[in-house]
């Protein structure tokens, strides 16, 4: 039954062995949108350490998946159970306490009052990075640098992971078309959104380093990077 804002919104947490971290973000979300009518969707990626398992004992809904398929993909099989509810908004973010949840309202806050996606950026004023390495911001910041070049388009955070949709622009960029994983799945799907036209406003947040279990970052994933995103402006040509 839904509360008094007559709303439904769907959190979207992808997950691989990410069980330390999992129930910290789920008790946050569901703390920071006390008074909206959720649904935590889990998509995990039969995790060793029982993540699945887990979130189910915490009350969200789990889409068990029956091997490690990759980020981009989970999204799109959450976005997708997600969108067939039609919902009023769908959120996404990290299950490893990167994100922090008190940031989701003001994302919704947003996308209620006209943005088509609203984007927690780390490269916007009053936005930043808590614990990491120096070198480590400027690998992050230069690539978002690259992204932004090759594709002419004004986000200064194409790798975000913390964002708040409208349903409709959601359905409409056809996110089960997107083929990259990792970080390219993000800039591709921010990409898609500026080219429909839609209204992408970036909201200034903190992203910290993860407290628990290990990065999936990986160079293959980097690499990825590199070369989908030229590809992804040829194939706008």
């Amino acid at each position: 039954m839904a509360l008094a804002y007559g709303a439904l919104i769907w959190l979207i947490l992808p997950t691989y062995a990410e069980a330390a971290g999992l129930p910290g973000v789920i008790a946050g979300a569901r703390e920071a949108l006390a008074h909206e009518d959720l649904r935590i969707l889990v998509v995990d990626d039969a995790s060793p350490d029982g993540t699945g398992a887990l979130a189910e004992q915490l009350g969200a809904e789990v889409l068990h998946r029956p091997r490690k398929l990759g980020l981009g993909s989970a999204y799109v099989a959450g976005f997708t159970r997600a969108i067939a509810h039609d919902p009023e908004l769908v959120c996404q973010m990290d299950a490893d306490g990167s994100h922090d949840p008190a940031d989701l309202p003001r994302l919704i806050a947003l996308a209620r009052s006209g943005a088509d996606l609203a984007l927690g950026s780390r490269y916007v004023p009053g936005g930043g990075v808590a614990g990491w390495h120096p070198a480590r911001r400027a690998i992050s910041r230069a690539g978002c640098l690259y992204a932004r070049t090759v594709l002419r388009v004004p986000v200064r955070d194409l790798t975000a992971g913390l964002k708040t949709w409208r349903a409709g622009a959601l359905r409409a960029i056809e996110p089960a078309g997107v083929r990259s994983q990792g970080y390219a799945f993000q800039v591709e799907l921010t990409y898609r959104t500026v080219l429909r036209g839609f209204r992408v406003v970036e909201v200034p947040i903190v992203f910290h380093e993860r407290r628990e279990g290990a990065s999936k970052m990986s160079g293959r994933i980097a690499l990825e990077a590199i070369w989908r995103v030229p590809q992804m402006r040829a194939q706008r040509r």
